[in-house]
């Protein structure tokens, strides 16, 4: 596994006792310190920013595997949410930092690997968030028309990887989002929205065009529990239910609430809110809908059992629901949905699973599968074997890597802080001393690695030659910009050509 200081298990275990005879202010004045943080989303970004600000000595340097920097703020966040987006304003100060550079289309475990990286740098930060998916794991679920959230958002949000995704929007008025959460809000608020709201957004061009075309009329949120455990916020909410020409519909009989709803109510002012507006809105649509409305319908207690085809035979044409009911669980605390063994279909011709998005591990790194993270403390990366853990000196873990896929922008920003916090306190320790004759090259020795590999990698000049070309082009459309959305593409932008 690489440099590995083996620990007992223990209520608290001490970490990396200092050399004998070393200095602790010698280690913060050490210069330099090379760190990588791979993935620039908002968790590396904030953690390199972190790290500059704290070590004089430091060099960060931040690969991605796209040849755009800041993850999810570019490929996750809604187009009609722009005021999210300024945070890209305080990424590109740290990026412009001498002692920060970026390096994208460059991607871990074959343009580099995690040996060669944790060889050539003192400190490795994996930053590199969530990019699959969870399953159901129930039949049906590979037929055509079924996306992840993640995809459906990667598709409209311009990512090169979801170009060639082609969600059906013309076929059906029907679309079903599978979970209840922000992301599961924002899917179904894109397929409802006006499209002429939508056209000053920063939204790709080929999804603005099938969305012109979409023939879906009625959305259905789905989620296993009742309304008082739906996981949106306030403000996601507040915001699809004021969507003009969009009638809402909501079975008054799921606002119900039961003496464990109200204690969930009571310990969580979140959790209220959101009862209370669902109530609201339920009592403010009580009309008939008129033609030229849209549907946003709320299905509580139903969990899907199997996707069904269409007459065709490939093509999902409903989802079979049970309906649930909430018990208490023993272990937990929390209630938990269980099937009654009644069921229904709900037909539809588009179906988007927002159950949760998935970390994926690499070769070297120690990973928990079934929570879908990295084992750690604090940050530092953490392996086990029989009676013993084992800290992964140098290798730390940030954001939904470190964490789960959970949180909005700003809680990588505590995220990064208590990981920071772990590297400059091993540095004081002396856990990166390192004899002169070993030290390592952090920077040179990445773009040596790259340069054997024919490793083509976009420097932070060449974003900003993509983010260039990509706001020209959005003012010929009144938009902030039109994002290119292709691998070529982007290389050839950031390329000057």
């Amino acid at each position: 596994m690489g440099r590995g200081l083996l620990l007992p298990h223990a209520k608290r275990l001490m970490l990396f006792p200092r050399p004998r005879g070393f200095s602790a202010s010698a280690a913060s004045t050490r210069e330099p310190l090379h760190v990588c943080v791979v993935g620039s989303g908002p968790a590396g970004f904030y953690t390199a920013e972190k790290m500059l600000k704290a070590h004089e000595g430091v060099q960060v340097d931040i690969i991605d595997r796209l040849p755009t920097p800041f993850g999810l703020v570019r490929s996750g966040v809604a187009p009609d949410h722009p005021e999210t987006k300024i945070v890209v304003n305080q990424f590109s100060r740290v990026a412009a930092n001498a002692r920060c550079s970026f390096f994208g289309n460059v991607t871990l475990g074959s343009d580099v690997s995690l040996a060669e990286l944790r060889g050539t740098y003192d400190v490795v930060v994996l930053a590199y968030g969530a990019e699959s998916d969870r399953s159901f794991g129930i039949p049906g679920e590979n037929l055509r028309g079924i996306h992840s959230a993640r995809e459906f958002v990667w598709w409209y949000n311009g990512h090169p990887d979801m170009h060639n995704l082609v969600p059906d929007l013309q076929n059906t008025d029907s679309a079903v989002v599978l979970g209840q959460g922000n992301v599961a809000l924002d899917v179904a608020r894109i397929l409802l929205r006006c499209t002429t709201k939508l056209a000053s957004t920063d939204i790709a061009g080929h999804a603005l065009d099938a969305l012109k075309s979409s023939t879906i009329r009625k959305v259905y949120l789905v989620g296993r529990r009742g309304p008082v455990q739906a996981a949106c916020t306030a403000k996601e909410l507040r915001e699809i239910l004021g969507l003009q020409n969009v009638h809402v519909c909501i079975k008054e009989g799921d606002l119900a609430t039961s003496p464990a709803d109200k204690e969930e109510m009571r310990n969580s002012r979140i959790k209220r809110r959101v009862h209370e507006l669902l109530s609201k809105a339920a009592t403010m649509h009580k009309e008939k809908n008129s033609n030229d409305q849209k549907e946003l319908h709320f299905v509580f207690f139903r969990k899907p059992t199997r996707f069904l085809p269409s007459e065709g035979g490939s093509t999902v044409g409903a989802v079979e629901l049970e309906k649930t009911l909430l018990k208490d669980d023993a272990v937990t605390g929390n209630q938990v949905a269980v099937g009654t063994g009644e069921f229904e279909d709900l037909k539809c011709g588009l179906v988007l699973k927002s159950i949760g998005y998935k970390s994926l591990p690499t070769e070297g790194l120690p990973f928990d599968n079934y929570k879908g993270v990295v084992p750690n403390l604090r940050g530092r990366v953490l392996s086990s074997e029989s009676e013993t853990t084992t800290v992964e000196a140098g290798l730390y873990v940030v954001g939904w890597l470190k964490r789960g896929p959970t949180g909005i922008v700003a809680t990588n920003l505590h995220c990064a802080e208590e990981t920071v916090a772990s590297i400059l306190e091993d540095d004081r320790n002396g856990v990166f001393m390192a004899p002169s004759d070993s030290r390592r090259q952090g920077r040179k020795g990445l773009l040596e690695i790259l340069e054997q590999k024919n490793a083509r990698y976009v420097p932070f000049d060449g974003w900003e030659k993509i983010n260039s070309e990509e706001k020209i082009a959005g003012q010929l459309k009144n938009k902030p910009r039109e994002k290119i959305t292709t691998w070529d593409e982007l290389l050839k932008a950031a390329n000057g050509g």
